[in-house]
């Protein structure tokens, strides 16, 4: 099924945004056919048997649509949702400064905190089956009763539950091992053609063979997942009787942990060219060395003939799981100084402070021990059965997950009161401003036009929020790390009920319903992504609000961890090109045009472009992130450098349509007001919308022109302009 190709035309290529437009919406009509690609990614035109596009004359139209390579079926989103955290771990080693002096620091600090989220997922299933199952519920009679699939394993000895239970961590490292394995083997066939690249990094991306190092951080991952079960269970044994056996074998934990810090910590090392087979040998050998000792840890704990010491818990696990959350807080301090460190000190250089970094992956953090301390939580839930305490499994979940809920509860609690002081100290200032663009755009309104005038304004400040963001994330990453220092507190036996009302008199009781509220809390925010992910891959409209994250997520190339989702760059960035390559040698030229983060995947596109086929392109974009979040949240990979490289690989014939009352999309380059500028192409790039065009009823209308906000503008005459002007540009036809 395909439509007739006609060489020499100029092909109008549309890109849509995070909203997963289908290729009707994207050309505006009802029947389309696919001229390449596949069902998760192709490209579209008009029927030869539709009707006539309202386009502009001797432009043909084509679509590309991606929206369904980030999830794609129901399965692979709701994967994305438990995925979450080593997602955001991901996207985070991608915010470093621009200053190259902090990129190994920071690199190094990234990965090693994502690899504590591998360590904190292998701890909350060791949680549940070691000392949940293994250690308490097989000792209580409540707990095992009408439990035939647990009472077969409630008469073997300590050594023998805790081996056999210890499948089920086992289990779920293969698990992770085997999904990540797959991404990578989907993308072959979408490398991109072997051309000159950009001189910037952000041309990297989608054309980098993410794959070599991927395999290397997997094995890494894996090495570590391995080596903290055989921690848990030797941790478990040294505390009820440590042998020579017992001992060597800690030592040769410890050793693996230790090589897997220092190889992520290595980034010329591990960074290397994909051709490296020496490097990969080692971190397979460091993988298969870490899964032949948690085997030697499970027949060592299976035969061990010394007797084990039962108590409420199981020995070692509490201070192991405050370990990981002291280490974390630490990596993430050392980042935030680093980051501040390295920041850019030029007036308004330094979005977020410099801290984008820190602030994501203490998100990806917060979001990890919220999920681990959730599944422990339930599933002691589940196994107490409303029993007394003490007759089920004795003392319920470890003392740390009971802390780490409360600090998740307290951080949200505090952010949400630092959102709300946000929101009422900046509302007169963004209200000031919205005030003055819209006397400017609407002078002397008639008196019925006050109530519309209002909600204009009222459009454009809710718009300018999207700013103030930026310290709310910054507050979020210090009460988070904060947050998972308290954790300790466990340690020395002591509930967040009992130290708060020894410290400040708010009575025990009161701590434990907010205990309790936000485990409910976490449960029902997991259950609403779930949800999220469902209807965002069944309704459009819905996905338009959710599958941002997903989208946005899952942009960047996995650097940091490699159980994170894959990136749909890899395919769609190299997929562009190849399209825009075949257009262009045949003798069409193309105009390019990208609505919000589709204009990010043209602009990578364009930086891989060669001179011979950005020559006979052009770039329209309409809602663009690119100066406004991009170049904040990503200053080392989207800079005023890479804007201008972008530019000049098109020949300037860019033109950038933005709107005030838009939260997301903006400018592209400053705004350029002094003369000496004139001559600026980056000052023609930049054209404002006023939005609505009006503020009045049109005569055969009922209601006053709609705000589109972030909405895309091919419909608008301004697009329909900035259309014809480059296809003029680009040598085609006259209008």
């Amino acid at each position: 099924m395909s439509a007739p190709d006609t060489a020499g035309d100029i092909v109008e290529l549309r890109v849509h945004g995070v909203s997963g437009a289908s290729a009707d919406q994207l050309l505006g009509l009802r029947q389309t056919a696919q001229v390449a690609g596949d069902r998760s990614g192709g490209f579209f035109r008009i029927r030869p048997s539709g009707p006539a596009p309202d386009a502009v004359r001797g432009v043909t139209l084509e679509a590309y649509r991606w929206g369904d390579l980030p999830t794609g079926t129901v399965a692979r989103t709701l994967g994305l949702v438990f995925l979450l955290p080593f997602m955001l771990a991901n996207v985070a080693i991608w915010m470093r400064p621009a200053n190259p002096e902090s990129e190994a620091v920071v690199k190094s600090l990234c990965r090693v905190l994502a690899l504590t989220l591998t360590v904190l997922y292998v701890l909350a299933v060791a949680g549940v089956a070691l000392d949940l199952i293994a250690w308490k519920c097989l000792t209580s009679p409540r707990c095992l009763a009408g439990r035939s699939w647990l009472s077969w394993l409630s008469g073997q000895r300590t050594g023998v539950r805790l081996a056999a239970l210890a499948l089920l961590p086992a289990a779920a490292i293969a698990l992770v091992w085997r999904l990540s394995n797959r991404p990578g083997r989907s993308f072959e066939a979408f490398r991109a053609p072997d051309e000159e690249l950009g001189g910037h990094r952000l041309s990297a991306v989608g054309k980098w063979d993410a794959e070599p190092l991927v395999g290397r951080l997997r094995s890494v991952h894996v090495a570590a997942a391995f080596a903290t079960v055989s921690l848990v269970l030797l941790a478990a044994r040294v505390t009820n009787g440590a042998s020579a056996a017992t001992l060597a074998l800690m030592v040769v934990t410890g050793t693996v942990l230790t090589a897997c810090v220092v190889l992520l910590c290595t980034p010329p090392l591990i960074d290397r060219a994909p051709t490296n087979p020496r490097l990969d040998t080692i971190t397979r050998t460091l993988r298969t060395t870490s899964v032949i000792l948690t085997l030697l840890v499970v027949a060592h704990v299976l035969t061990s003939p010394d007797s084990w010491q039962e108590g409420h818990h199981l020995p070692g696990y509490d201070a192991m799981l405050a370990g990981v959350c002291i280490t974390e807080t630490t990596l993430l301090a050392t980042l935030g100084v680093v980051l501040l460190w390295h920041r850019d000190r030029q007036r308004g250089g330094s979005p977020l402070f410099g801290l984008g970094a820190v602030a994501i992956m203490a998100t990806a953090t917060s979001a990890a021990v919220a999920y681990s301390a959730e599944l422990v939580y339930r599933v002691a839930d589940f196994l107490d059965r409303d029993v007394p305490t003490g007759e089920g499994i004795a003392a319920g979940p470890p003392a740390a997950y009971t802390w780490a809920i409360f600090g998740f509860f307290r951080t949200v609690l505090v952010t949400a009161v630092a959102a709300g002081l946000i929101v009422v100290f900046s509302r007169p200032g963004r209200y000031r401003a919205a005030a003055a663009i819209v006397a400017r755009d609407y002078p002397d309104p008639p008196e019925e036009a006050r109530p519309r005038l209002r909600q204009v304004r009222d459009a454009i400040a809710k718009a300018r929020f999207t700013e103030k963001l930026m310290l709310l994330a910054v507050v979020f990453a210090c009460l988070a790390g904060i947050g998972s220092t308290t954790t300790t507190i466990g340690l020395l036996g002591l509930t967040p009920g009992d130290a708060v009302e020894q410290t400040s008199g708010v009575p025990a009781d009161v701590i434990t319903f907010a205990i309790a509220f936000g485990s409910w809390a976490i449960a029902a925010i997991i259950l609403a992504l779930l949800l999220g992910g469902i209807f965002a891959y069944r309704t459009l409209p819905f996905r338009r609000h959710v599958g941002v994250i997903w989208d946005l997520g899952t942009f960047w190339p996995r650097a940091a961890h490699p159980f994170a989702p894959p990136c749909y760059a890899e395919r769609a960035v190299p997929e562009l090109t190849r399209r825009i390559t075949y257009l262009v040698e045949r003798g069409d030229r193309v105009l390019l045009t990208g609505h919000s983060h589709g204009s990010v995947l043209l602009a990578a596109t364009v930086l891989q472009l060669p001179p011979r086929i950005g020559a006979r392109v052009a770039l329209l974009t309409h809602g663009s992130p690119l100066r406004r979040l991009y170049a904040r949240l990503f200053p080392a990979y989207v800079d005023d450098e890479v804007l201008r490289e972008i530019g000049g690989r098109v020949g300037w014939r860019w033109v950038n349509l933005w709107r005030d009352t838009d939260a997301i999309g903006g400018r592209i380059f400053p705004d350029h007001r002094s003369a000496e500028h004139d001559s600026d192409p980056a000052a023609t790039v930049d054209r404002r919308q006023r939005d609505p065009i009006d503020v009045v009823t049109p005569p055969g209308d009922s209601v006053p022109p709609p705000i589109q906000g972030h909405w895309p503008c091919e419909s608008d005459e301004g697009f329909t302009d900035a259309v014809r002007e480059l296809a003029r540009r680009l040598g085609g036809p006259p209008p």
